[in-house]
Order: C-alpha cells, then structure tokens, then sequence
C-alpha cells in the first residue's frame, strides 16, 4: 500500500498510510487546510519559529497526538500540555510507524539554548528525509550512510534557508531518487521557480524533482 504525501503549505505536510498520518512543520495559515479536518499521531517540529511550530500544540491536544522534536521544543510544548517524544540531534528511536534519526539543521532554533533539526524518517516502509530549515553543509554527504531514503525535501526559497542553486548541490551531496522542494513562494521575500530548480537538479544530478503544489497530494512508494 502506497503513502500519501499532502503539501499543505509552506514546509508543512502529511503523510498518511493504512489509515496512519504524521504532520510536519504544522504552520497551516494562508492554506485551505482546515485543522478542525486533521487527525494525526504524531507532529514532526523541527524548530521554534512560528512558520514551523505553527499549530503544533493545538493540534497535538486536539488529535491527542504526540510531538516529536528537539529537547527544547519538547520542554516548551510539553509546558504548554502537549504529549511530546523528545529527542537531539544524531539520536535514534523506534516508533510504532517505524524509525527517526533526528539531523543537523543549520538554523536559528527559536527556543533558548536549542538547535534546529532535520529528520530522516522510516514511515511504515517510505523512507524520507526532511532537511527542515537550513543551510547547505557538507554533512549532508553521510546521511544516506545513516539511514537510507528515497526522497529528500529541502527548502528552496533562499534568504531564510538554503536557495535553489544550494539546494542542488544539497541534492548532489544527499542522492535522494526523488527531491521535492518546500518553503519557496509564501511570501515575496522567498518568491522561487521550482521549475527552474527542478530543470538545474534532474541536469546534475540522477534524481527527479517532483513538485507539489499547496493541498495537492502525491503518492509515495
């Protein structure tokens, strides 16, 4: 059985499998996603800033789900009456979907002492990895040696994060068969064509971009 990936806005998507679904990134303002329509498990936050966080608490106690992020995070949202599953970078755990290796991310954590985070994800079988907000780093060229993924999802919008041209070379360093860009065209200032990324990185480099529009779904091997 296939899982589906929705991008619902921003860095902000689901995965759903037999009746199971993950969000990440829950910042849901300005996109149709009603979050009165969501049931999820478990939420994947990678760091602080409200375009990440986003509905994260809310919609844990609504969903009864767990948040799984950096021990930060954790202590924050479980301050506020979250369930949460802390982790920390290099750290590895089995859930009941599968395994999480929390990654590097070379960003602002937006919590005090913290660090941002990416996740390389085993859901029930579709292996990804979510490289959060970040920059381009070289380490990026071991993640396949950690664990293994198919797809790799990377911002490309620039000014916050890694742009299009570091994305490519991300997507050289990680050879991922599939790369889907997030995090580009809602707002001005992170405006990108994710055409003209996709053409850069299918010319060099073996994998394929696929581009999901906001509340479109694809499926996922």
């Amino acid at each position: 059985m296939p899982t589906t990936f929705k991008f619902i806005n921003h860095a902000c998507f689901t995965l759903t499998h037999a009746g199971h679904t993950v969000i990440f990134d829950p910042y849901l303002d300005g996109s149709t996603q009603d979050i009165n329509d969501l049931k999820v498990e478990y939420i994947f936050v990678s760091h602080g800033h409200f375009d990440h966080l986003g509905s994260a608490i809310e919609l844990a106690k609504a969903s009864d789900a767990t948040i799984i992020s950096t021990a930060e995070v954790c202590g924050a949202v479980g301050e506020a009456g979250a369930k949460n599953h802390a982790m920390h970078l290099g750290g590895t755990h089995e859930f009941p979907f599968g395994k999480v290796r929390l990654t590097l991310a070379f960003h602002g954590s937006g919590i005090p002492g913290g660090h941002a985070c990416g996740f390389i994800v085993d859901f029930y079988g579709t292996k990804l990895y979510f490289a959060g907000d970040t920059a381009l780093f070289g380490d990026m060229q071991l993640l396949q040696r950690l664990d293994a993924f198919d797809y790799a999802i990377l911002p490309i919008g620039d000014n916050f994060t890694m742009g299009p041209e570091d994305a490519a070379i991300a997507a050289e360093f990680l050879r991922a068969e599939y790369v889907i860009p997030v995090h580009y065209n809602t707002w001005p200032l992170i405006a990108q064509d994710p055409v003209k990324f996709k053409k850069a990185v299918e010319e060099s480099t073996k994998s394929k971009v696929l581009i999901v529009a906001p509340g479109e779904s694809i499926e996922l091997k």
